[in-house]
């Protein structure tokens, strides 16, 4: 029986011109593409579009410079790609068999390319993206597009994205015929981003897991040539859950190669995931870290990204661990209720919404309680801690550094040692009385925190309690121009305008120069600028760079002690008494801040050693809620983190009480000398400059008005005991509406 043509032979005979012009266009497209592809291989490295290989030869990727802390310990790398070589002899079997095998398994048998991958690679071909689906690129073509970016694009469509594969081909062609597995694999391994700012096996080991690569273990080293896949999608600080999905996948793919047996690979699924602490692994102090970076960039460009610069900073380890404790943990209080209804979101609420992704809560501010913290040696200005914000991961704003602020009543020192520098003293009377100030267009009518007024009392008496009617008063008296000038003076490098409200803080200040600002006092007279580096060295341990600590003499002796003496009271018995002095024993002054509209919230204090200060509020000013006050929002963190340092280190002694200053018995309700008429509740003991004490003694209290005396307040005192002058008959008590009227 004779066979029955097949279906495709009856085709062919019945559409004999149709199969010819197939053939035709099918032996044209494939000359055409063949033609196109030998031309693409041939004259895609023409005129020296493709890096030269041999460069290799002598290529040493950029190293980043180290930072390390004042007593010598790691802090942080800074660099565009943060990397540390390590030699292929150091690198454990088990990470180079780990990215191997998942990264290209025949690595060690093709010539860079590897073919079996090509067919799957063209099939996933997609005409309408103009891209790959499914990749085929070897480890050698991906050195050669990590260690050549400037002449191998990363454009991954269209015909841009073909013409980068051809090129990635034929480099990795040229890079396999001129060096052994080895030196490839041993680039690729410094070179490869492992996200998280790790470049390299060596880095992204530290990192990670705060230890060499030599250390890793079986699950620890899969759990790095997992992240080449998509490092910011499996970054084991973000996602752990996620992370260890994909490190279990490698660990398989490990066991069905047979590089491990299958009771390790069952161990190492299991093993939990044990990450580095911070300061293991290179990520405690972010905002100063990036602080310094920016002061680096300035002064040496490219080469701190380059030449692996050594940085020796003036950053304490320990005063940055307990400054971000007593920071977070006192914004956490206020968020909670503790001091009353928060009427704002909370981090974790806002975090919470972001998690399940609303995106209401994000915002080109930080929407939630922000604050910043800084300490300072005033000895020599050394930044021994620096908190620029809440999570530097999800705001690089450093509010310690950049942000611009009302400083509030911290302010007020400054105008009140420009009044002791011009002949006033801590007896000098002020009057805490309401005012109005003409304005452009309107009229300012301040008002003190309480909304109260205590009429005449002294400076001594203004500041610790944190009067603002006197200190207007003071300033107006001095004029704008010098207590600008003396701002200056005290390091205040922003733009003061001539107003009265400046004596109250209503100029913008950075927080790190205000905070700095108060070595001053610490130094009995003598600023210290912030500075952040003590030195810098090349690899070869050459000094590149020592900055000289920047000292000013602003006040003299005499006239800081006198302003120490009077800021120790606003710890024992003024606006920071219950949230610093009650706790608090070392000897120390500082000043409360808060803005009229609650928005920022201040203390800054200090010792003889040691100054620091806490500022807080929303990157968009707004009142954090009722009542708010820098005593008892912002002075808690500064008290906890003091604490906790003095218990680890010796407290500093008492400030000595320098020649020229005089000690005087005043009546404080008229600041002249005490007689000995005068109520014991009103006489006090009081400081002075040589030359600057009253000469008068009380003209108040006399034999004719010694009834019932009244202390500043207005409440009843107590006749001086000292007197033996009865009352006259008909001498009647002082009128209690006007305590400085004679009846």
């Amino acid at each position: 029986m004779k066979k029955k043509p097949s279906r495709l032979r009856r085709f062919t005979e019945r559409n004999p011109k149709l199969v010819r012009s197939l053939l035709f266009a099918a032996t044209f497209f494939i000359a055409f593409g063949g033609g196109a592809a030998f031309s693409s291989w041939s004259l895609v490295c023409r005129d020296g579009r493709c890096p030269p290989v041999q460069i290799l030869d002598t290529y040493t990727p950029r190293q980043t410079s180290k930072v390390y802390a004042a007593d010598g310990r790691f802090v942080a790398e800074v660099g565009l790609e943060r990397r540390t070589l390590v030699k292929i002899s150091e690198i454990p079997k088990v990470v180079k068999d780990a990215f191997v095998l998942v990264e290209d398994k025949r690595f060690y048998s093709h010539s860079g390319i590897d073919w079996m991958r090509v067919p799957g690679a063209i099939r996933s071909f997609n005409l309408r993206s103009g891209g790959f689906e499914e990749g085929f690129s070897t480890i050698t073509m991906q050195l050669a597009r990590n260690v050549f970016p400037e002449r191998i694009s990363r454009e991954r469509r269209g015909l841009a994205g073909l013409v980068r594969k051809v090129k990635e081909v034929k480099v990795a062609r040229r890079i396999e015929d001129r060096y052994p597995k080895d030196k490839i694999l041993e680039l690729y391994l410094n070179q490869i981003n492992l996200g998280n700012g790790a470049y390299g096996v060596e880095t992204a080991s530290q990192r990670y897991f705060g230890k060499s690569v030599k250390d890793l273990n079986l699950a620890e080293a899969a759990m790095l040539a997992a992240l080449p896949k998509a490092p910011s999608r499996y970054n084991p600080r973000r996602f752990p859950e996620r992370a260890i999905q994909r490190r279990n996948t490698v660990i398989e793919v490990m066991r069905r190669l047979d590089a491990i047996s299958d009771a390790d690979a069952s161990l190492a699924k299991a093993y939990p995931l044990r990450l580095g602490r911070k300061d293991e692994s290179g990520e405690v102090a972010p905002y100063f870290v990036e602080w310094i970076r920016q002061q680096l960039d300035e002064k040496f460009g490219a080469r701190l990204y380059e030449q692996g610069l050594k940085v020796y900073t003036t950053i304490d380890l320990d005063m940055q661990s307990a400054a971000e404790r007593a920071l977070e943990n006192q914004i956490r209080a206020i968020e909670s209720g503790k001091y009353g209804k928060f009427p704002h979101a909370t981090y974790e609420q806002l975090a919470a919404r972001s998690a399940n992704g609303d995106e209401t809560s994000a915002s080109a501010n930080s929407p939630y309680l922000q604050g910043a913290f800084i300490a300072i040696d005033p000895r020599d200005g050394s930044v021994r801690a620096l908190v620029g914000g809440r999570q530097f991961d999800d705001s690089k704003f450093n509010r310690a550094t950049q942000a611009l602020r009302q400083p509030g009543s911290t302010f007020k020192p400054i105008v009140y040692a420009a009044a002791i520098e011009n002949g006033r003293s801590p007896a000098t009377i002020i009057d805490d009385a309401p005012i109005t100030l003409p304005q452009v267009g309107d009229s300012w009518t301040p008002q003190n925190y309480d909304g109260k007024f205590e009429g005449p009392i002294t400076l001594r008496r203004a500041l610790y309690q944190s009067r603002n009617l006197p200190a207007i008063r003071m300033g107006m008296e001095l004029g704008e121009p010098a207590v600008i000038s003396m701002a200056k003076r005290f390091g205040i490098s922003t733009t003061i305008p001539p107003y009265p409200s400046i004596h109250i803080g209503s100029a913008d200040v950075f927080p790190v120069e205000m905070v700095a600002s108060y070595t001053t006092f610490a130094n009995l007279g003598v600023r210290t600028a912030a500075n952040a580096i003590r030195r810098v060295e090349n690899q070869k341990g050459e000094v590149l760079w020592e900055p000289e600590p920047q000292r000013s003499q602003v006040l003299n002796a005499p006239q800081a002690w006198l302003m120490v003496n009077m800021m120790k009271d606003v710890v024992l018995r003024g606006s920071a008494a219950g949230s610093v002095g009650a706790r608090f024993q070392v000897p120390s002054g500082g000043k409360t801040g808060t803005t009229n509209d609650g928005a920022d919230v201040w203390f800054i204090g200090y010792t003889a050693d040691l100054v620091a200060g806490v500022w807080m509020g929303f990157d968009r000013p707004q009142k954090i809620k009722a009542n708010a006050q820098g005593g008892i929002l912002a002075a808690p963190a500064y008290t906890s983190f003091m604490t906790e340092i003095y218990r680890r280190k010796p407290s500093p002694p008492d400030w000595p009480r320098p020649e020229g200053i005089t000690v005087r018995e005043i009546d404080k309700t008229t600041g002249q000398l005490a007689n000995p008429y005068c109520p014991a509740d009103v006489v006090t003991a009081e400081y002075f400059i040589a030359g600057t004490e009253p000469l008068e003694e009380c003209t108040v209290h006399s034999p004719f008005n010694m009834g019932t005396p009244f202390d500043t307040t207005g409440r009843p005192g107590t006749a001086n005991p000292k007197s033996t002058v009865p009352i006259p008959p008909g001498k009647a008590a002082r009128d209690t509406t006007n305590p400085f009227k004679i009846p």
